[in-house]
């Protein structure tokens, strides 16, 4: 008897159920006729139509207002950070000069780094500009801008193109430094910045050579107008090659660029106006 009940409760409850998925008497589904599914659905499109517009109307107000060229508010990036080639995933270029396999991957880097740099493609691009001035364009901030040439034998003993190896094949090591990009940026209210680079531990007779002259970023590679309008604009270079540097042991470098408002001791930004690197030249 028991069971009876249980077998008719069970099959009441599939009963319903079919029931509520469709009432063939009252023509329903899920409980709600054509007429009511229709009204249902027309107040959600109509609802979400009306977000989506209000969203869509938000957005083009916001971009009206923001220039794709140059951002409206700059205050916070005021201050160059800086940073080097070659460039593998970190600070450290380790590498033993008679093995060629240890080194390679770093010249292959500036190689390809500096292609752009080739004095064919600077002829064909950019213009020669006068040194020692602030490049101004006073434009439309839609017109495209001009771009002064940053030729890659300017970096002599490190472009290259005299040692393809960049002296690592010979312990003396080249590293690149440039300055990120600022829109706009003006470094040095009017003197040229320079690079100075120290050990940081200990004493060492190593001598650094700066290309090109002696580790200047020229004023007329500023400022910068944006990707959109500086199109073939070319990053200033400095160039270092570390000469008789301390074999077999980790040395520590901090390089900083140097001028009037350029801030390059915040103790809270490592690469704010400066850079630390570390150089192990195995033999």
């Amino acid at each position: 008897m028991t069971e009876s009940k249980h077998s008719k409760s069970w099959d009441e409850k599939m009963k319903n159920a079919k029931t509520f998925l469709w009432n063939p008497e009252k023509r329903e589904f899920l409980g709600r006729t054509s007429r009511s599914w229709s009204r249902i659905l027309l107040f959600y499109l109509c609802l979400y139509s009306a977000l989506a517009g209000m969203f869509a109307l938000c957005l083009y107000g916001l971009l009206a207002t923001i220039s794709p060229y140059t951002p409206r508010y700059r205050d916070r990036v005021n201050n160059p950070g800086l940073m080097i080639r070659p460039y593998l995933g970190g600070f450290t270029i380790a590498f033993n000069s008679s093995e060629e396999n240890t080194w390679s991957h770093y010249v292959k880097s500036l190689h390809q780094f500096l292609e752009p740099y080739n004095d064919s493609s600077q002829a064909i691009k950019n213009i020669p500009c006068s040194p020692g001035q602030y490049f101004m364009q006073h434009k439309n901030e839609s017109e495209e801008r001009l771009a002064c040439q940053f030729n890659r034998t300017m970096l002599k003993n490190c472009s290259g193109i005299e040692d393809p190896t960049f002296g690592y094949s010979g312990g003396n090591p080249c590293i690149l430094l440039k300055m990120n990009r600022i829109i706009g940026y003006l470094p040095g209210k009017g003197i040229t910045p320079h690079v100075t680079c120290e050990f940081m531990k200990e004493k060492n007779n190593a001598k650094i050579h700066f290309y090109p002259n002696n580790g200047t970023f020229d004023l007329k590679y500023f400022p910068y107008y944006g990707k959109l309008t500086h199109v073939n604009y070319s990053v200033p270079l400095v160039a270092m090659q570390y000469e008789n540097l301390e074999k077999n042991n980790e040395v520590s470098i901090q390089c900083k660029v140097n001028g009037p408002g350029i801030n390059n001791d915040i103790f809270q930004d490592r690469f704010s106006g400066r850079i630390f690197f570390t150089l192990n030249i195995q033999e």
